[in-house]
């Protein structure tokens, strides 16, 4: 049934009577005339064997059943000629003819153009005129006197099937191929064709070999394939050889047991075929229910018998809902489906015992209908569809395109003067217009675009629709006219002029070329086809529309840069060149034929021809790298023939005549050689007009989509670096490959295929009974989809040994962000089919593809993560292919890639003995540690210790880790050390992770567990102390700090080991500058009138430039983050020392003693409230700076508050600038504070001096030379701090001056340890263990320090260690009023800039 016939069967029946239609059977069967001549209807009484036909007359002029009603001021008014016939509903009578009995039950009929034909179960075809009447009204024709054979080639004269008592049971007659697609009623599946053009004339059959269970059968007059269904549920499509004649089985289209293993074998016969209107798809349905929908040549789309289709969402199974006739709606967007009369009959009792709900026969008894959208491709396959997916319902757009933002935003798009939209530039032939994955691929969201009801009232429903190739315009296309819409402006243009609309209909299509509208269309004032072009800009209106008249109708359009080519129903072509002239205030365009190509000698019917296209795609041997400008020109025409693809190529083969000689307007065109066939079961082409020099091998190739065979492309082959070809190699390849999704556009440059793909989300309906029926169903959504393709040709090209063109197409894509991942792709497919073949394979690829990807710095990176995403039982093929993993991860350490070779660990760690593990990882530990990688440190402390525990003895048959692949190589462990001041063997929680102290000391404290683990962990403590050995012998202190906070590294308890070895300073010299480098400290510059008495009011000066450093700190610690820049301090200094030094030796001392006396009123005013306050920060730390920083706000709101009455003087000013500019950043005077605790409880005492000196605190010397006077110190350590301060106070007399203030305030500590020096004091040496205790007692002799001391031990002990990229210092629990969060950085940068200083 069509939907013609739904429409009109009200009308049909109105008028008889109720007992008339009482007395017909159940098996009534329906059909109407296709005449143009006659208009009837036939219902046939199919169980009785009786025809009735029927005359459908007229009412007259005036009678009409239902005229559209508009709303006021609706411009749709009756201006329109024909209107009535157009818009209303005519009452329609009928007039019964003479009944014709054909004394056999009726099996299937099938109308023709003149007559109907009629099977019957006795084994006759019967051929009757729709007049019923004549001397020839009626034939009969037995099947057992046509002659069936396999070809019409060997056909005898005789059947050669023995038909007797077989019928047909299905028929289905074939425009194209002229004949009939028949089911017996044996389950033998033929194909009848008269072998005259009249049906009365001798029939000839050919038949299916091997097929016996036919049920259905269902015909595409697109591209001539017949669809039989089969008792097994799967559906046979076959093809008409056209040399022999004889039935090619052409594809399947059945369910698979890897995506329905539950249901691929229980569907049962097939039931119903249909076709949808332009015969792109065809849905399925089965005797156990269902519905399928597959493309033409066999890519599946849909199936309700799976997933969310046939689950509920608590996982109960849906009984899957019996059809028993089904039928497309107009243009292919409705499916109209009438369910099985006993399913419905079975649901109807169901619901009636259902007390509590309403009866819902209505619904239950109803047609279902649903919805579909479709790919523009399928009725406009014109070129500027082929980079975005358009998709059109009914009523709306579905688009892929991005942001218009993002497209409209380069510098060389400009406004149009009217609307404001965008103008487009003509495509250059080397410039690249692909949007890229920015925009087509930014989101997963569709553009949704609603039609304009205005338009749709009148036009529905949309047959064409055409996006141009920025994306950014639409044109749609219904039963009249055509509107067009903006996504810049977001507005639709309709015709201002509804006649105008209502006159023409597009027959042939639309596309875009600029910013043209091309419609092919019909007139219908002057009944003439025309060729028009809309400027999209202007008003749309027929007053600026380019005609050109054309004299056959036109049934397929498309564009090629400027030049249109339009199918002609004559089976010719028309090539035409598009002008555009701005001479007047409105741009037109010019039309010009310019070639007409003949095909009829090879199209039999104009229908078959599925799409047209020109292209630049040529094979002759002029493909060079040396003439790019071929794509510039249209070298020839790809024709789908109903899915073969032909080609007519220019013919070239007579003399030519060089471009230069020829004048422009009298350049003629060159003829067409005779058509070639590239492919078969083509659904869709693409190709482009751009080019590009870097990714010629995609954009010159032809894209092909070719059902369930996958894709196919047409590359070309060209030589390398200009060399002369081969003549052996051919200048183009086929390679076919198969994707995941349903392709809808070729992104050409970016290696990608566009589609869209139906998804469910389940919803809680109705349970039970009175469930209704659309609840049976998910809500459905189409998802966005894309696919990778690279990597299926870069492995035919090796298949076919043509790695050369593999390599220059891969290098051509080497810079797309998924690269990597197309890499690794190639080499997981061919491992999994290759280490899984039952059978030898005689010639693998796997080494191939590994020699191919050595060519690409990712190796390394591609096999591993390849291996991690493999089984462990595929790893020995996969490296014995591509090498050892030993090797590739000394290549690893080797290029510094440590995380890399962290994933080539892994698989050591199972594929090697634990022995070679350990090895491996010890080199990746010391190399870590060296270059500070400190995540990747602690998990090689976690893969040692696992080692070492035992746990893996013999490398195990599965890989015992299953972690993803990430950045540090796929550890997750725990950290599993600690540090604390006090040596004491607590665990803290410190932030982030939970640090445990589980190292052997040299204490015992943690001398428990397994031997085995003792001495796994005395193993990695030998190299945590090299490493820590190592750092301080090069005095890098700020790196030593980093490493002891991450690893949890116990530092006090190794210094107090290493306190009289590699613990000494050498250098103090050269330590102070290690550290001003490394803390990007600056060397201290001083003020005029300072260095002639620097002892003068020092501690003035000191106590008021500690305290405003004291209140800035705070406020950086609380305010910023750590890498807040320090104040701009570095141009400041070397201003200052280009002032200082002509100065230096010539300062008035007037102005000194001016300072002095004013010094002390200053220091009484206000600073001595704060005097004992700077003997706690002598010795603080980050805690210190933010209890305290309450009071320096306060401090600072009292100095604002007097500043009225307070007065400093010019010098003071200037002191107290240049003290803030002589500190460096916060975050490292906090990591120095730190590092001064740890050493002064390690008992470092020269470490202790040097930062003393660089922090300038005159409290940490005096605290370390008072415990210089007790008897443990060694006298070398005495002398060894006597001598660098003195080496300090020589090289700061000659070299920086600016220490030399601060060198004369500790002058009397400095005496006073060269007398006690000179003495030779004789003491014993530290013992590690009593550390704590004797540095305690020893402390007293600092005097006023000793307090803080004490203090620091007690609840201020734990310091908030601020370094780069750390935690906080593993080894303390943070006070709550820290806020100062940890830092990702490794280093400060540059940025702090680098502070040398020089006096001389």
């Amino acid at each position: 049934m069509n939907l013609a016939g739904l429409c009109l069967a009200p009308f049909l029946l109105s008028g008889w009577s109720h007992s008339f239609l009482a007395k017909l059977p159940r098996g009534s069967i329906m059909h109407r005339s296709c005449s143009s001549a006659l208009i009837g209807f036939t219902l046939s009484l199919a169980a009785k064997g009786y025809i009735l036909l029927f005359d459908v007359l007229g009412g007259g002029d005036d009678k009409y059943l239902y005229e559209p009603v508009y709303p006021k001021g609706s411009p749709r008014v009756k201006v329109t000629p024909g209107y009535k016939e157009e818009q209303c509903a005519p009452a329609l009578s009928l007039e019964m003819k003479k009944p014709v009995d054909l004394e056999a039950p009726i099996t299937s009929m099938q109308a023709l153009q003149e007559d109907l034909l009629v099977c019957t179960e006795d084994g006759y075809l019967h051929v009757l005129h729709w007049d019923g009447l004549g001397s020839n009204g009626r034939k009969a024709i037995s099947l057992t006197t046509i002659p069936f054979s396999l070809d019409l080639q060997s056909a005898r004269g005789g059947p050669s099937l023995d038909l007797e008592g077989v019928y047909i049971r299905c028929m289905e007659y074939c425009v194209t191929l002229d004949g009939f697609a028949v089911v017996l009623s044996d389950g033998r599946l033929g194909f009848i064709t008269p072998l005259s053009s009249t049906i009365t004339a001798d029939l000839q059959g050919v038949w299916a070999a091997d097929v016996t269970d036919g049920t259905c059968v269902a015909v595409n007059n697109k591209y001539r394939l017949m669809a039989f269904g089969c008792a097994s549920g799967s559906v046979l499509v076959y093809m008409i050889d056209t040399t022999t004649g004889s039935m090619q089985l052409s594809h399947k289209l059945e369910l698979t047991p890897k995506h329905y293993p539950d249901i691929y074998n229980k569907t049962g016969p097939v039931k119903l075929i249909c076709w949808s209107p332009d015969y792109s798809v065809a849905m399925v349905t089965w005797e156990c229910g269902g519905l399928s929908l597959w493309s033409v040549f066999g890519a599946h789309l849909i199936c309700t018998l799976g997933e969310d289709f046939a689950y509920r969402s608590d996982g109960t199974k849906k009984e899957p809902i019996k059809i028993s006739s089904m039928s497309w709606g107009a243009e292919g967007y409705h499916l109209w489906v009438l369910l099985n009369k006993q399913d419905r009959r079975k649901r109807d009792e169901q619901q009636e015992q259902e007390v509590a709900t309403p009866p819902r026969s209505s619904l239950q008894a109803g047609i279902m209908q649903f919805h579909f959208i479709k790919s523009a491709l399928t009725v406009n396959p014109c070129t500027s569809n082929q980079e975005q997916v358009l998709l059109h319902g009914e009523d709306r757009l579905y688009l892929t395109c991005g942001d218009s933002t993002q497209v409209h935003s380069t510098s060389d798009t400009h406004k149009h003067p009217l609307d404001g939209s965008p103008l487009h530039r003509p495509p250059s032939p080397d410039s690249s217009l692909s949007q890229g994955l920015s925009t087509l691929l930014g989101h997963k969201h569709w553009h949704v675009v609603q039609i304009h009801s205005t338009y749709l009232e009148s036009n529905w429903p949309i047959r064409f629709a055409a996006i141009d190739i920025a994306g950014q315009c639409m044109a749609v296309a219904g039963r009249r006219g055509f509107a067009h819409y903006s996504l810049f402006t977001r507005k639709w243009k309709l015709f201002g002029n509804i006649t105008q609309e209502q006159n023409m209909t597009v027959t042939g299509g639309l596309a875009w070329w600029k910013d043209f509208v091309v419609v092919a269309c019909y007139n219908f004032i002057d009944q003439q086809e025309e060729l028009r072009l809309y400027l999209r800009s202007s008003n749309l209106d027929n007053a600026f529309a380019s005609v050109t008249k054309l004299h056959s109708d036109t049934l397929l359009l498309n564009v090629f840069r400027d030049m249109v080519i339009l199918f002609r129903a004559n089976c010719s072509i028309g090539l035409y060149s598009i002008e555009k002239r701005n001479d007047s205030p409105n741009p037109s365009a010019t039309v010009e034929l310019l070639q007409e190509v003949s095909m009829s000698r090879y199209i039999p019917h104009p229908a078959l021809v599925v799409s047209v296209t020109l292209t630049s795609v040529r094979t002759e041997t002029g493909i060079t790298l040396k003439a790019p400008q071929q794509a510039c020109m249209a070298e020839s025409i790809m024709l789908n023939l109903a899915g073969q693809l032909i080609m007519l190529q220019r013919d070239r083969s007579g003399p030519q005549v060089r471009e230069k000689e020829t004048p422009a307007n009298n350049k003629k065109l060159l003829p067409f050689c005779p058509p070639v066939v590239l492919a078969q079961c083509v659904e869709n082409v693409w190709t482009t007009c751009r080019s590009n020099r870097k990714k010629r091998h995609l954009l010159e190739a032809l894209w092909l989509s070719c059902g369930e065979a996958g894709m196919k492309v047409w590359l070309p082959l060209f030589p390398r670096d200009h060399r002369k070809p081969h003549s052996f190699l051919s200048r183009r390849i086929m390679l076919p490959f198969h994707i995941n999704i349903y392709p809808l556009a070729v992104l050409f440059e970016d290696a990608l295929v566009l589609g869209a793909t139906n998804e469910t989300v389940l919803y809680d309906g109705l349970q039970g009974a009175s469930e209704p029926l659309e609840a049976l169903f998910p809500y459905c959504t189409v998802e966005r989809t894309s696919q990778i393709y690279l990597h299926h040709i870069l492995r035919q090209l090796l298949v076919r040994n043509l790695g050369e063109q593999a390599l220059m197409l891969a290098q051509s894509c080497a810079s797309l962000p998924y690269f990597p991942h197309v890499m690794e792709l190639m080499v997981h497919v061919v491992l999994e089919e290759e280490a899984t073949s039952r059978e030898p394979i005689p010639d693998p690829l796997l080494p191939t593809v590994a020699k191919f990807i050595t060519e690409f710095p990712l190796f390394l990176q591609t096999i591993v993560h390849c291996a991690r995403k493999t089984e462990y039982a595929l790893w020995n093929y996969l490296f014995a292919a591509v090498g050892n993993p030993k090797d590739l991860f000394e290549e690893c350490l080797m290029a510094q890639d440590l995380d890399t070779a962290a994933s080539y660990l892994i698989i050591l760690q199972n594929m090697e003995v634990p022995a070679v593990s350990r090895q491996h990882a010890t080199l990746l530990f010391n190399t870590a540690l060296e270059q500070g990688k400190w995540d990747l440190c602690r998990h090689m402390i976690r893969f040692l210790k696992a080692i070492g525990s035992g746990e893996m003895e013999t490398p195990p048959s599965t890989p015992s880790t299953q972690q993803e692949p990430s950045s540090t190589g796929g550890f997750e462990f725990f950290r599993n050390r600690s540090i604390s001041l006090s040596q004491s063997a607590d665990s803290v929680a410190t932030g982030k992770f939970n640090l445990q102290k589980t190292f052997s000391m040299p204490s015992g404290s943690s001398a428990k567990g397994r031997d085995v683990e003792c001495a796994e962990n005395m193993y990695i403590d030998m190299m945590l102390w090299r490493h820590a050995r190592h750092l301080l012998e090069q005095v890098r202190l700020r790196d030593l700090g980093c490493f002891s906070a991450q690893l949890g590294f116990e530092l006090i308890s190794w210094l107090c080991r290493e306190r009289n070895r590699v613990a000494r300073v050498e250098d103090f010299v050269m330590a102070l500058k290690r550290l001003h480098k490394d803390f990007l400290w600056p060397f201290p510059v001083i003020p005029v009138g300072s260095l002639s008495s620097p002892l003068k009011n020092g501690r003035c000066r000191t106590v008021l430039s500690a305290r405003l450093l004291k209140s800035q700190s705070a406020d950086s610690l609380l305010n910023s983050d750590m890498d807040t820049a320090p104040p701009q301090a570095p141009p400041s200094n070397h201003t200052w020392l280009d002032d200082i030094r002509p100065m230096a030796k010539d300062m008035d001392t007037a102005s000194s003693a001016h300072s002095l006396q004013h010094a002390p009123q200053t220091h009484d005013a206000f600073l001595s409230p704060l005097t004992n306050k700077v003997e706690e920060y002598s010795i603080g730390s980050a805690t210190d700076l933010t209890e305290t920083s309450s009071v320096v706000d306060g401090d600072w709101t009292m100095v604002d508050e007097n500043s009225s009455t307070l007065s400093l003087s010019q010098a003071e000013l200037e002191h107290i600038s240049m003290e803030l500019a002589n500190k460096g950043p916060h975050k490292s005077q906090v990591q120095l504070r730190y590092l001064l605790h740890v050493f002064m409880e390690a008992g470092c005492l020269e470490w202790c001096v040097v930062i003393g000196l660089i922090l300038r605190d005159a409290n940490v010397i005096k605290q370390v030379i008072g415990f210089l006077d007790s008897p443990e110190v060694p006298p070398e350590t005495v002398q060894n701090i006597r001598n660098g301060l003195l080496a300090v106070d020589a090289w700061a007399s000659t070299d920086c001056l600016g220490y030399k203030p601060f060198l004369n305030l500790i002058w009397p500590q400095l005496q006073q340890l060269m007398e006690s020096a000179s003495e030779q004091v004789q003491h014993e040496s530290f013992q590690p263990t009593g550390q704590s205790s004797k540095l305690g007692s020893s402390e007293g002799l600092g005097g006023a320090a000793s307090p803080r001391a004490e203090d620091s031990r007690g609840v201020a002990t734990p310091l908030g260690l601020a370094l780069p990229s750390l935690e906080p210092a593993g080894s303390f629990p943070r006070p709550p009023s820290e806020d100062c969060p940890p830092q990702q950085t490794e280093e400060q940068g540059e940025e702090e800039g680098a502070y040398d200083c020089t006096l001389s």
